[in-house]
């Protein structure tokens, strides 16, 4: 039976809630504390958190929200942004994040794809891959919120990264970012052919129908940010999550 994960996917900028449409223009939503206590009310299963400030500007993870976050969270999460060495990995868990993520550190430094793995085990590392097709219609890896081109095929570098303990990769796309038209759905079948780990799809979910394409494409989770915090044709903010009910319907 067809099943995946859905998975709230938010972005913070100076402690705050933002959310961004093509990588560009964050609007503040709101505070990440009374998120996850809404969250917790519709009984979510997991939480990504992305700073999105810290991973463009280089700098380190906001540790005091991250614990204070992790205090009201009734369920595990995952964080990234700013991670630059293993001793803020080993921090970050000590925590009680779940799971990190790399973006820009694990293209400037792979080791620490090997080193967290080595720490945590594979399951509790996961590697971002921001993709922006270009006018022909070819992949390329970005970094620094999408400022850096890697030059670099998404497919062989989710393979390299999986090689060097990756459990799972959040794969964005760029252009759909925000824009809530479905997901890329070719981007997810290349790299969900191209590796073994599970493949979180990101950047362009609007409806449950969104979701199960993406899962038909070989998707093993789903996530979303402006589907569960936008509502109404003028996006007023209202943070949503489905019912249990709908998503068990959805992958029958």
């Amino acid at each position: 039976m067809l099943h995946a994960r859905v998975i709230p996917c938010l972005l913070m900028r100076n402690a705050g809630l933002v959310k961004t449409v093509r990588f560009r223009h964050p609007r503040y939503i709101g505070d990440p504390i009374n998120a996850v206590r809404i969250f917790n009310q519709k009984e979510v299963d997991e939480l990504v958190f992305l700073d999105i400030g810290n991973e463009a500007e280089r700098s380190a993870p906001d540790f005091k929200l991250l614990a204070d976050i992790a205090s009201e969270a009734f369920m595990p999460f995952a964080y990234g942004g700013g991670i630059t060495g293993i001793e803020q990995v080993k921090r970050l868990y000590g925590l009680g994040v779940e799971k990190i993520i790399l973006n820009t550190a694990a293209a400037d430094n792979p080791g620490l794809v090997s080193q967290a793995a080595g720490l945590a085990g594979s399951s509790g590392v996961a590697v971002s891959i921001d993709v922006r097709r270009n006018w022909l219609g070819r992949y390329s890896v970005c970094v620094g919120s999408g400022a850096r081109d890697l030059k670099r095929e998404p497919a062989a570098y989710a393979r390299e990264m999986e090689q060097l303990g990756a459990g799972e990769i959040l794969l964005n796309a760029i252009d759909r970012d925000g824009t809530m038209q479905g997901y890329d759905l070719e981007l997810v079948r290349r790299v969900c052919e191209a590796v073994s780990v599970p493949v979180v799809a990101a950047g362009g979910a609007g409806s449950l129908h969104h979701f199960r394409e993406a899962a038909e494409a070989g998707a093993s989770a789903l996530a979303a940010g402006s589907m569960f915090v936008f509502h109404g044709k003028h996006n007023a903010v209202l943070i949503t999550y489905p019912d249990y009910e709908e998503l068990e319907s959805l992958f029958k």
